[in-house]
């Protein structure tokens, strides 16, 4: 092993962490990590502290989710670190690189039941990439080239590096290596000749294709190379939540968002296609519906590069593991320019006859949808746009007009409330060229409303608007739809909670917290939004105040988010309200 000068393993973990590219460590101090944060005050990267642990895993999170670049988070032992699992499994399951060091008892207590002891790395194995319990300071440098590799080869994951107080302590002459071998992980795969020659032949040969593309094609940097195969090709383009900006909506060709609350156009044009060609996605329940139902009449190719994914969920006619970007780059010389006029003249058919649409429910409040929509006029659609997890979450999908990638970052698989505010953070500090508008709504902003003072603390001008319905909107429609209207648990007014009322029998809701007040306590620039005719004005001046701002909008109650595909049920039995 190459050496250099002697110092703590600690040492060796920050040096380390700069050798790798560390921009900002996110974290929170604890007894088991005090030796490397008293390395920190001479790091050449930036450390924010967060005010906990889930929070600092999703501040992570969302830095990655905005550069493409591994999110960094430590954390101490035991509550330290199985506060992170929620952040963890978030990342995991779509596909964000992410480091979280946990400081660790040292090697002589583990299995004591020592102060703050747990067993991270078991804890963490099913919620993360990789897991390193690291046994030596000799052992650290090479441990943080590898994590990043890990993180970074292959499907983008999580990895979690547990470090005992003792090796932290202990002295090395260890050296960050060069470059990185791991004899067991090899994860790059190319699509072969054979394959790139069918796929083309499938492409050139439909009538009716549809290119389907997911969080895959934003991760490999594929979507210039969509946007040139789809306008070769003639070819429609739909998108998963996590896919949204791989294709810029405001082309003729684009679909829109498929699935449980996609477009109709999206999904009745995958039931009826005769070629899918998916890119980079996972085929999750929320987005085939009924499984036996889904595009039964459609030859279907997934490309991807986690082999996992391959037949998993659904068969492929081809599957190829490979990096998307790589395949379209050298299948697009195969494609030939073709002519979809009369398959496209039917999709617009659908998009004229169910359009993305909403109805007012009563004059003088605020709709949902409309807030969204005022939001995208306000920015010109250039905002970098962060959500929490709900109904407000779906319909910033459906009435943003997504143009780019990593502008839309939301939690998808993991549907985890509390990730808007601490992601937001995390991609604000990014240094995006565009406004970051977090859009929250009142049940996620209380999970994770302390973090807003991390915003205020580094002067980020983040804007962070709460939908606030007064209720857990997603579970409350579901309860309406599907329960008899039993809003048990959904209805988070003081009424609502004592009562159980219906929400038709009384809309006078109190509103609590006062999020005005809390935004102000925390240092933020507050408004509260009840009047339609001053939403645009409001948010004009909040997200272009340059300071930290909460902007909480009063909204319709009873708003549903349409349309919607009933929980195993088909694209046929779509519900438009």
């Amino acid at each position: 092993m190459k050496t250099t000068q002697t110092r703590s393993g600690a040492q060796a973990l920050v040096e380390s962490l700069e050798k790798a590219g560390v921009e900002y460590l996110f974290g929170y101090p604890g007894g088991q990590v005090l030796d490397i944060f008293n390395c920190l005050p001479e790091a050449k990267f930036k450390f924010i502290l967060g005010r906990h642990e889930q929070g600092c895993a999703h501040m992570a999170d969302g830095y990655a989710r905005a550069t493409g670049k591994p999110g960094v988070c430590l954390v101490t032992s035991g509550p330290g670190a199985t506060n992170t699992v929620t952040g963890l499994a978030t990342a995991a399951i779509d596909g964000v690189p992410m480091i979280v060091i946990t400081g660790q008892v040292p090697l002589s207590l583990i299995g004591t039941d020592a102060f703050q002891e747990a067993d991270t790395t078991g804890i963490a194995r099913g919620v993360s990439k990789h897991c390193f319990l690291v046994k030596s300071a000799d052992e650290i440098p090479e441990t943080v080239a590898e994590a990043f590799y890990i993180a970074t080869h292959g499907k983008p994951g999580p990895v979690v590096i547990d470090i005992p107080k003792n090796c932290q302590q202990a002295l090395t002459a260890a050296k960050y290596p060069e470059r990185v071998s791991l004899r067991a992980y090899h994860p790059e795969s190319t699509a072969t000749t054979a394959q790139l020659n069918r796929l083309a032949k499938l492409i050139n040969e439909a009538k009716r294709p549809i290119l389907y593309a997911g969080g895959g094609v934003i991760a490999s940097g594929a979507a210039p190379d969509l946007a040139a195969l789809a306008r070769r090709a003639h070819i429609p383009v739909a998108t998963t939540l996590m896919g949204l900006g791989a294709f810029d909506e405001h082309d003729p060709l684009a679909l829109g968002l498929a699935g449980m609350h996609g477009s109709a156009a999206a999904n009745w044009s995958i039931h009826e296609a005769d070629l899918i060609v998916a890119l980079g996605v996972r085929f999750s329940d929320r987005v085939t519906a009924k499984l036996s139902e889904y595009a039964k009449q459609s030859k279907l190719v997934h490309i991807d590069c986690d082999p996992a994914s391959i037949n998993k969920n659904v068969h492929a006619d081809l599957g190829i593991v490979a990096d998307v970007k790589d395949v379209l780059t050298t299948v697009l010389s195969r494609i030939k320019a073709s002519d979809h006029t009369e398959w496209l003249h039917h999709i617009a058919e659908w998009k004229r006859l169910k359009p993305m649409s909403y109805k007012t429910i009563r004059q003088g409040v605020i709709m949902p949808q409309a807030a969204i929509e005022a939001i995208d006029k306000v920015t010109g659609g250039k905002a970098v746009v962060v959500t929490d997890v709900g109904q407000h979450q779906m319909w910033a999908a459906q009435y943003f007009r997504h143009n780019r990638p990593r502008h839309f970052l939301s939690s998808g698989g993991m549907g985890t409330m509390g990730f808007g505010i601490p992601a937001a953070i995390g991609a604000a500090l990014a240094g995006p060229d565009a406004p970051v508008v977090c859009i929250c709504g009142d049940g996620g902003a209380q999970m994770t409303f302390e973090e807003v003072v991390v915003a205020v603390e580094h002067k980020l001008p983040v804007t962070f608007v709460v939908i606030n319905n007064e209720c857990l909107g997603m579970v409350r429609q579901w309860q309406e739809l599907f329960y008899n209207k039993r809003y048990a648990g959904s209805i988070l007014s003081s009424k609502g909670r004592c009562q159980n009322e219906h929400i038709e029998d009384d809309l006078d809701y109190d509103y609590l917290p006062n999020f005005v007040k809390l935004a102000e306590a925390h240092g933020a620039k507050a408004y509260r939004v009840i009047d339609p005719g001053k939403l645009e004005s409001t948010l004009k001046r909040a997200i272009f105040s340059g300071k930290t701002s909460v902007v909480e909008i009063i909204v319709e109650p009873r708003a549903n988010v349409y349309p919607m595909i009933p929980g195993g049920k088909s694209v046929t039995e779509m519900v438009f309200g």
